[in-house]
């Protein structure tokens, strides 16, 4: 098993790219299964779970080419497996977004219910209810979501609560329902509108891309078309941190900032210096030590979920004293114990955790508990006196492309090794 072995101490400074969005690459691989001609999707970035859904797809009957250079093209007109396996879907949650594009187009699916992080329940049931809304007949049983529809019909659907996945499923099902379906307390996250604008160059008509409601006219059939999918603005935002966290300055390149006003916002209250142009975003501590800053979880345009670990790590080094709420996900602290391992004052009520600054952290050895959280003990180890060992960095494998290579780029010592 691999870990990620960390000498701390070293001022993060100068430039590196941002890579493809791994939350809007996989939707939108997903969505090859709607068109009935090749697809071309660009800025793919390497990723495992890129490469699960590559073999799932592949493993359905799609043809696929992936080149070195982020460049995926998708043959879906094939398709002769309508089985989203338990050994693929166990490692991904993102793999129940086949079920929609399945039921839409082929009238059958069977998808194993969906694994991933452990951080807190996902909202399973709210694609169950909407799909069945648009005509659907689903059944839970043996570990599967079995599904099936002559065609689909348009629905009048209206979210409990709000879900990115969900969202994304329930709007890949529409697009080749008959008829008008809405979506109400549909999911705003930029990579739910990259979907969207991605459908809509297929040949969908959708309205509303970035608000709460989208309603979508249901059209025969799709096309494949080539499309570039958004940089990745959680990625971006990481290292970024990662200047914050070091006093450092870091530009991020191929990006777009105006995804991240929320995170910008927080860095310039933590005492940075902001900079931005219309693909790129610098982060400037000038050596200062960042102040302590609060924040509270919430669906876009709020402050993401994904950052909150990577703020924590910024918060146990800052001048002052930092409350946290995670609001989305109910298990999302398990970094927390973690980084009190590294000297972290921490203290956890519930879905908030109370954070005092400390002078300084110490290298110790640590386990990443999920994706997010690897990046917050990355940071936190950069930060840190001393050597940090990162176990169970197939988490971060998921979500950052060549993270140790583009850390080392910006002059962290940082290294994989095989144990």
């Amino acid at each position: 098993m691999e870990k990620f072995l960390i000498n701390g101490g070293a001022v993060l400074r100068g430039s590196v790219r941002a890579s493809g969005s791994k939350n809007a690459v996989l939707p939108i691989l997903a969505a090859t299964l709607l068109a009935d001609s090749p697809m071309t999707v660009r800025n793919v970035p390497d990723l495992r779970d890129v490469k699960t859904t590559v073999q799932l797809l592949s493993e359905m009957g799609a043809k696929l080419e992936h080149d070195a250079s982020g460049v995926i093209q998708v043959d879906s007109s094939q398709i002769t497996e309508f089985t989203a396996p338990y050994d693929l879907v166990k490692t991904m949650r993102a793999s129940i977004l086949v079920l929609g594009p399945l039921l839409a187009r082929f009238g059958q699916a069977a998808v194993s219910l969906p694994g991933g992080c452990a951080i807190g329940t996902r909202p399973v049931d709210l694609h169950i209810k909407g799909l069945r809304a648009l005509g659907a007949e689903i059944e839970v049983e043996g570990g599967y979501i079995r599904a099936q529809a002559k065609r689909l019909t348009g629905a009048h659907i209206v979210l409990d609560m709000v879900t990115v996945t969900g969202t994304e499923n329930l709007l890949m099902a529409a697009v080749l329902a008959e008829g008008t379906s809405v979506i109400e307390n549909a999911a705003r996250e930029p990579e739910v509108s990259d979907l969207a604008h991605c459908l809509v160059a297929m040949g969908a008509q959708i309205e509303g891309i970035g608000s709460d409601t989208l309603t979508i006219q249901g059209v025969d059939s799709l096309s494949g078309c080539d499309y570039s999918v958004l940089p990745d603005r959680i990625e971006t935002g990481t290292y970024l941190l990662a200047a914050a966290i070091t006093g450092g300055c870091v530009k991020v390149t191929d990006t777009q900032p105006k995804l991240l006003e929320s995170v910008l916002l927080k860095l310039e209250q933590a005492g940075a210096v902001v900079e931005s142009g219309d693909d790129w975003v610098q982060v400037d501590m000038q050596g200062r030590r960042p102040k302590s800053v609060s924040l509270r979880t919430a669906p876009h345009p709020a402050f993401p979920t994904d950052m909150q670990a990577q703020f924590s790590a910024l918060n146990a080094v800052a001048d002052g004293v930092a409350t946290i709420t995670e609001t989305i996900f109910e298990n999302r602290f398990m970094h927390m114990p973690e980084l009190q391992r590294m000297g972290a004052t921490i203290e956890v009520q519930g879905n908030t955790s109370v954070i005092t600054g400390v002078s300084q952290l110490y290298g110790a050895p640590v386990m990443a508990t999920d994706l997010r959280a690897s990046a917050g003990l990355i940071l936190a180890g950069l930060a840190a006196e001393g050597e940090t060992m990162i176990d169970r960095i197939y988490h971060m494998d998921r979500g950052y492309e060549q993270i140790e290579q583009k850390l080392t780029q910006l002059g962290a010592n940082i290294q994989r090794i095989a144990c």
